[in-house]
C-alpha cells in the first residue's frame, strides 16, 4: 500500500498516511486534530545498478553454461 506524505497548514507538521491508491485524493487529517492538510508531491528512488549479475538468469549464467 503506497505511503503519501501531509503537511498541516494550522501547525506545520509533516505526516504520512499509509492508504490505497484509489484513496490518493481523500482528505487527511493532522495527527493533532487539525483538517486543513495538504498532499505533498514525493518522489520514489530505485537503484536498478544491483539489481542482477551481468550475464543473464539468477547466477549470471553460470547454471545454463552461458
Amino acid at each position: 500500500m503506497p505511503i503519501y506524505e501531509f503537511r498541516c497548514r494550522q501547525c506545520g507538521d509533516t505526516f504520512e498516511v499509509n492508504r490505497p491508491m484509489s484513496s490518493a485524493a481523500d482528505p487527511a487529517h493532522c495527527p493533532a486534530g487539525h483538517d486543513d492538510t495538504v498532499k505533498l508531491l514525493t518522489t520514489v528512488g530505485v537503484n536498478t545498478a544491483a539489481a542482477a549479475p551481468a550475464g543473464g538468469g539468477c547466477c549470471g549464467g553460470g547454471c545454463c553454461g552461458g
